[in-house]
């Protein structure tokens, strides 16, 4: 009795192992594959994408980035140093009195 659980026991773990090591495989074979088309295609894409920024500056309290550009920084006149960005198109200084207001737009292209 005890040589045929030893048996059993022995067939269950060969056949797990095996059954595993095909899955496992396969897996890293799709997995290897996949990998490589999305390295290529983003590869491909930031070789071909460029960021383009500008300053843009004016008086009073807003300053307003050109279509297809988005605001990444504000700087503001009167030593004012607080902004926020609406509309992501936007900067607002938000200081009671104001000369002018800067954006920094930026924009990528691919």
């Amino acid at each position: 009795m005890m040589k045929v659980t030893i048996f059993l026991v022995a067939a269950v773990l060969i056949s797990i192992q095996f059954t595993s090591a095909q899955t496992c495989v396969v897996d890293n074979a799709i997995d290897q594959k996949i990998s490589a088309s999305v390295t290529r295609q983003v590869s491909t894409a930031l070789a071909k994408a460029q960021l383009t920024c500008m300053n843009v500056k004016s008086r009073g309290r807003l300053a307003t980035c050109p279509s297809g550009f988005k605001v990444t920084a504000c700087s503001c006149g009167m030593a004012c140093g607080s902004w926020d960005i609406r509309g992501e198109h936007v900067c607002h200084c938000q200081c009671a009195v104001m000369d002018w207001a800067s954006a920094r737009c930026c924009k990528m292209s691919i």
